[in-house]
């Protein structure tokens, strides 16, 4: 009796360890699998990936466990895609792992917040979808109705990418109704439907979200965004003194250098991370270098050069 009793003790813990070993397994066998074979087919490696609910009944009690580890499966794709030199990058299974990792843990903040980040980033930085981004924070908003944030990330996604001010508004307005918000949701609501759109109204967004960001992530990424609005006021300057260039010489410039010459410019324009502008006479368009980290800018159009 006392034999039997001392084995029901010991099986939970020793159940619990080989878990925890297979867990370890798995996820050194995943990053192993990942070095050798970088290039996998991404049809096959959706057959590795179950579904949300079957893989919550298979994990027993080990739910959050297993949703580090497809978490850590997410971050892997979507850097290791947005690092490859592959010109057909593609960020399919983004959605699929997020989904499967907030079904396993339903209040796993970080993959709400930043997998809708990950998912409205627009190609060639990510998917470009904010329609899975929004159902993502909606579905956190189900599980956690009291987190203000999701509903203000909502509006983000509606303002910056959707270009919905309406939209935008209705969100911000919700988030302000959450008890606990921040006070300055009300009144960015009202701004975002006198004046949505303007890059004055967008960098009160990305101000507000800078100093309410509960993580350095968010925070880099809204300072960021506030330096591509930099970027683009940048950029105006530069067309007006290109207008000034044609006004001289009857025609377009077609490099830095003529501006610099003509007194226009004192030297190799640079944006706010140091690489220089592009011009692109052939396009008629000024832009950042494809390899700044500002690109791509936000959703403008870019003003062409004057001809």
């Amino acid at each position: 009796m006392t034999e039997r009793s001392t084995q029901w003790w010991q099986r939970p813990v020793w159940f619990t360890a080989a878990m925890v070993l297979l867990v370890a397994v798995f996820v050194s066998t995943a990053v192993m699998r990942d070095r050798v074979y970088a290039a996998t087919d991404p049809e096959t490696e959706l057959l590795y990936i179950p579904s949300g609910p079957v893989l919550a009944r298979m994990a027993l009690s080990f739910d959050a466990l297993l949703a580090d580890v497809y978490w850590i499966r997410a971050l892997q794709h979507y850097g290791g895609t947005k690092r490859g030199d592959s010109e057909a990058r593609s960020y399919e299974l983004l959605g699929p792992l997020l989904e499967i990792t907030t079904t396993l843990d339903p209040h796993f903040n970080a993959a709400y917040r930043f997998g809708a980040i990950f998912l409205t980033e627009a190609y060639p930085n990510g998917p470009g979808r904010p329609d899975l981004a929004v159902a993502l924070l909606e579905k956190g908003i189900e599980q956690m109705p009291d987190r203000w944030e999701y509903y203000m990330d909502i509006g983000f996604i509606y303002y910056w990418w959707v270009k919905d001010y309406g939209r935008a508004a209705e969100w911000f307005d919700k988030a302000a109704d959450v008890p606990g918000a921040s006070w300055w949701l009300r009144s960015l609501a009202a701004n975002t439907l006198a004046a949505g759109g303007s890059r004055q109204s967008s960098r009160m967004l990305w101000r507000e979200m800078y100093d309410s960001a509960d993580t350095d992530w968010i925070r880099n990424e809204a300072a960021r965004r506030l330096t591509q609005l930099d970027a683009l006021d940048d950029i105006d300057q530069l067309i007006a003194a290109s207008g000034r260039f044609v006004e001289r010489a009857g025609r377009p410039p077609s490099s830095w250098d003529e501006l610099v010459g003509a007194s226009l410019l004192v030297g190799i324009p640079l944006d706010p991370t140091g690489r220089p502008y592009v011009m692109d006479s052939v396009n008629g368009t000024i832009n950042v270098a494809s390899d700044s980290s500002l690109f791509p800018l936000p959703g403008e159009t870019l003003p062409p050069l004057p001809q």
